[in-house]
């Protein structure tokens, strides 16, 4: 079977085939109303329950980022969009709760899947887990405990956020998924614990269950680099896997040489080579691997699991582990960005049809200062004690860039009147996640330290693709030349102004882009912990002529197809 390689690494297991939960339960006609409404809440006080623990045993093994899932979880048990039709269902129809929640669920499942929002249509797989959570709470059908045995592949049609948290991931060794995308949620997990993963099969994984081919105990073969997965392997494929899978281990010691190097082209020309973090924990995880710093620090975490915001002293005390932590090297602070697909119970916005275009990131930011202004003066504070800087995000105009410092320049006003020092050496950039943003960036530089280009959302402003929908996933490229060609205008744009650029999308890790983003001049390339040491290695492969002269051709290819294909074709 051939899906979409979602996580690196080669696995060789026996198949865990997981069930699709169908939990049994009868429609019942009810005398005492208020008697069901009482067992419905109960449920949903039980649901909280679970879920908290649920977020506090993933943030714990795997970081917030991934526990930000279950937020969104406690949060449904809480909208009374969802909650109260469940309650009328039960007055008006005089039927029991479980009933009524499989309803409503059934009834919103169905209009996600007639809206053209995709945004929304992605939300349906989070209700249905509510929905199978209340429901199995009320009918009083425990969790599943089957007990997983060593050197498992887990096999399913899908997981959703509950199923993989539960899992006794020292036990998986692989996951392979009939639906999914690069970025669902699977693939996010599985790239958290370092575990191969093939997402997104299709429907011959299913057929293969109902036909009995697939079924648990079988050995199975998850290649995470390529996308295949190989049931039932002869002695012959099993064999070559193995050696594969071998050689990629000692691949990945072999790169630990580069970890106390500098990052330098062939040529010698040298960059920055830096890690995405989103907590603390994740520091560790940056130097283990050789990270010449911080490119960006995701703060909202900060902001998360909690009913009022966070004051100074606390967001304080957090830049300052960070920067000291990180002894001199730089960290980039990305300011609050929320909203689209990030939702904070703290702040009470308002919900939006597409919230990808609407009320977020710096919007929010300048729309309420004080919010803003609690930020910026922690971030000044913590200043003092190592080489941070500080980044906006979303940004599609010089207004809002001059509007920021604006109320950065009243902050440091405000602290040198309660008597408290910062960086006078301080740099402020921007991301660059918005087109418009690059068609403006000759002007915008003028007005910041450096550019940090977002790859993620200038890829999917740029083409109009949701980057979490995986009906489209084959159109999100960094390959596009529209995209290549906005961030080459960037780059130029930052350079002729005297300013630095760096890129923290998914983009900065792709090993087929490297001599083209050196090509060029991408300063600093910043990724997650994992891509690091390859990353380095590439670039010694690599002279600065080389890389230009691969970017002017590139730039002259007409599709992202030809673009790929040329780059493969020069891969070292």
């Amino acid at each position: 079977m051939q899906g979409i390689a979602a996580s690196p690494g080669i696995a060789i297991g026996r198949v865990f085939l997981k069930a699709e939960d169908n939990i049994e339960f009868k429609e019942k006609t009810i005398d005492d109303i208020e008697k069901e409404l009482k067992r419905l809440s109960i449920a949903l006080e039980n649901a909280k329950i679970e879920l908290k623990k649920l977020m506090e045993e993933t943030s714990e093994k795997l970081g917030q980022k991934e526990a930000e899932v279950f937020e969104a979880h406690l949060m449904l048990v809480d909208d009374l969009e969802l909650i109260e039709p469940i309650k009328e269902k039960i007055k008006d129809e005089k039927i029991n709760a479980e009933a009524a929640i499989a309803q409503t669920i059934n009834f919103f499942s169905q209009m996600f899947a007639e809206l053209d929002d995709e945004y929304i249509k992605a939300r349906e797989a989070d209700i249905k887990d509510v929905g199978k959570r209340l429901i199995r709470i009320l009918s009083g059908q425990g969790k599943s405990t089957t007990e997983l045995e060593e050197n498992t592949i887990v096999v399913a049609i899908d997981l959703s956020p509950s199923d993989t948290a539960q899992l006794d991931t020292a036990k998986v060794f692989g996951f392979v998924t009939q639906e999914g995308s690069r970025t669902s949620h699977t693939a996010i997990m599985a790239r958290s614990l370092g575990i191969p993963a093939v997402v997104g099969v299709g429907k011959e994984l299913s057929v293969s269950i109902k036909q009995g081919r697939l079924v648990s105990g079988q050995t199975i073969i998850v290649d995470g680099n390529g996308g295949q997965v190989f049931i039932n392997p002869d002695f012959e494929t099993e064999h070559e896997y193995q050696q594969k899978r071998e050689k990629y281990q000692q691949e990945q010691e072999r790169l630990k040489k580069y970890k106390n190097k500098e990052a330098l082209s062939k040529d010698g020309k040298k960059v920055e080579v830096c890690g995405n973090i989103g907590n603390i924990r994740d520091i560790e995880s940056i130097l283990e691997y050789g990270g010449q710093g911080i490119g960006l620090f995701r703060t909202e975490f900060l902001y998360m699991d909690r009913d009022t915001l966070p004051s100074e002293k606390e967001q304080f005390e957090v830049y300052r582990q960070v920067a000291e932590k990180m002894d001199g090297k730089p960290v980039v602070i990305r300011t609050l960005d929320i909203g689209g697909d990030k939702e904070l119970p703290c702040l009470n916005l308002p919900k939006e049809m597409n919230p990808f275009l609407g009320y977020r990131a710096i919007r929010i930011c300048l729309d309420q200062p004080d919010i803003f202004k609690t930020q910026l003066k922690a971030i000044l504070a913590a200043s003092n004690y190592g080489n941070i800087k500080i980044m906006y995000p979303m940004v599609s105009s010089v207004d809002e860039v001059k509007s920021a410092n604006r109320i950065l320049w009243e902050c440091k006003k405000e602290l040198a009147k309660e008597g408290k020092g910062y960086s006078q050496d301080l740099e402020v950039g921007i991301m660059v996640e918005v087109p418009a943003a690059v068609m403006e960036a000759d002007i915008i530089a003028q007005e910041v330290d450096f550019f940090s280009i977002g790859t993620n959302d200038l890829i999917q402003y740029t083409i109009a693709v949701d980057r979490v929908n995986e009906k489209v996933a084959q159109m999100y490229t960094p390959y596009h030349p529209a995209v290549l060609k906005l961030i080459k205008k960037t780059i130029d744009s930052a350079h002729q102004a005297g300013i630095w650029v760096g890129m923290c999308g998914e983009a900065a890790a792709d090993e087929l882009l490297l001599p083209f983003l050196l090509g060029v001049g991408l300063d600093e390339f910043s990724m997650s912990a994992v891509s690091i040491l390859r990353i380095k290695e590439l670039l010694s492969k690599w002279t600065v002529e080389e890389a230009d002269e691969i970017s002017k051709r590139v730039l002259k290819l007409q599709s992202a197809e030809k673009i790929k294909k040329f780059l493969l074709e020069l891969a070292r």
